[in-house]
């Protein structure tokens, strides 16, 4: 996991644009209608829907829209797309392992334009299970430090929480748990008043893989193009970038 935080640094500013904040809505729309549709439509009852309601307010996401999402998803308006979570998994060049959680109403859409992006960028659409096996689903809690607050401090909270692993990057700290556990660790902290930005589920590599330059390039395109793409919601990638390679990023 070497490097996470400050890849995640870098994405959250190249996502900074409005025409990429503009899509970002549009997928945390969906993801607040499938988590209304699958439980009840009030975020304190719900604790999926309560996660992505959160992050769409932190990422400025207008109220209205969250409030029509979750009117769509929970049948309180008619119409609307009725999305299916689809997982699919697949390599990248050099043989990195890639994961891409999609949310989407055409099945034979979607994986036809992630069959495409895979194979002009060097990779191949794998089968089901695939690679599902070199990853550990975790829960993953983000949290900034506010200006008294050290890591170590908030790495005993968390331990204390019952987290199995911190990690810290400069004013950044990545809590991960037992996915089972998250609601558990997640609701603990925020009532210790932690910052916390984000929380939910996430595919931990259990081993990582290191490129030259020009594979990592490759490989990050691939990622980007993917991510690019309305269905898809999440990219996971077992692809261990150096600190010469996030300084040419950044």
């Amino acid at each position: 996991m070497s490097g996470h935080s400050k890849w995640a640094t870098i994405k959250r500013k190249k996502e900074a644009t409005d025409a990429k904040r503009g899509q970002l809505f549009t997928k945390l729309a969906r993801e607040i209608q499938v988590a209304a549709r699958e439980g009840a439509g009030d975020p304190e009852s719900n604790f999926r829907l309560r996660l992505v309601v959160q992050r769409a307010k932190q990422e400025g996401m207008p109220a209205d829209n969250i409030t029509r999402a979750i009117a769509r998803g929970s049948g309180g308006t008619q119409g609307g797309a009725s999305y299916e979570e689809i997982i699919y998994e697949g390599y990248g060049p050099a043989g990195t392992a890639l994961i891409v959680e999609t949310l989407t109403d055409n099945r034979n859409r979607t994986v036809a334009e992630i069959r495409n992006i895979f194979t002009r960028s060097g990779g191949n659409l794998g089968e089901s299970g695939s690679v599902g096996w070199m990853f550990d689903a975790m829960g993953l809690i983000t949290i900034e430090l506010a200006p008294n607050q050290t890591a170590d401090d908030v790495e005993l909270l968390a331990i204390d929480a019952g987290a199995e692993d911190v990690k810290a990057e400069e004013d950044v700290v990545e809590v991960y748990t037992n996915f089972t556990e998250l609601k558990t660790v997640e609701e603990h902290l925020r009532g210790q008043g932690l910052n916390i930005t984000s929380a939910g589920k996430t595919m931990v590599p259990k081993t990582m893989i290191s490129v030259d330059s020009d594979k990592a390039q490759s490989n990050l395109r691939l990622i980007e193009k993917l991510e690019e793409l309305d269905d898809v919601q999440q990219v996971y990638s077992n692809l261990e970038l150096s600190e010469e390679q996030l300084a040419a990023l950044s």
